[in-house]
């Protein structure tokens, strides 16, 4: 499963997308449909219209990932409505991983310290701090190349 930290911004975008697309064509996508730059380190997703399959494109600084998955039983849980893209946490994005319905999940309050924000709020100066944090960091947290004990 592709983990996701809590700096990076996740978009969905709420149309059907044609699974042929790979790396040119999802980008294309996010320039023209989505109005954003595939560049930015963000995590776009698509569904396809069926809604059994999913690809998320990202860009990574030697180039660009497309990372998919195929459902052999259910659906994502995905609405055609609008707007065509909703900025997702990455707790709402797992949750769309594993087929939760978010429009039936009930989040309650949670304290959250200012300084925090959401990821919206952070400036591009911020975010590839966080982002290199996130490279120089191995799955479990620790730094990479530290011996396990």
């Amino acid at each position: 499963m592709l983990s996701v930290h809590s700096g990076v911004r996740l978009w969905l975008y709420r149309r059907p997308t044609d699974m042929r697309k790979s790396f040119d064509g999802l980008a294309a996508l996010v320039r023209h449909a989505l109005g954003e730059s595939p560049l930015d380190g963000a995590l776009y997703t698509f569904v396809n219209r069926r809604r059994t399959m999913m690809k998320v494109l990202y860009f990574e600084p030697d180039g660009y990932c497309v990372w998919s998955k195929r459902l052999e039983r259910g659906q994502f849980q995905v609405r055609w409505e609008a707007p065509e893209k909703v900025a997702l946490d990455p707790s709402a994005w797992r949750c769309l991983l594993e087929g939760i319905d978010l429009g039936s999940v009930r989040r309650l309050k949670r304290y959250r310290h200012p300084s925090w924000g959401s990821t919206a709020d952070r400036d591009p100066s911020t975010l590839a701090a966080h982002e290199r944090e996130r490279r120089t960091r191995n799955c479990t947290g620790e730094p990479r190349g530290a011996a396990r004990a």
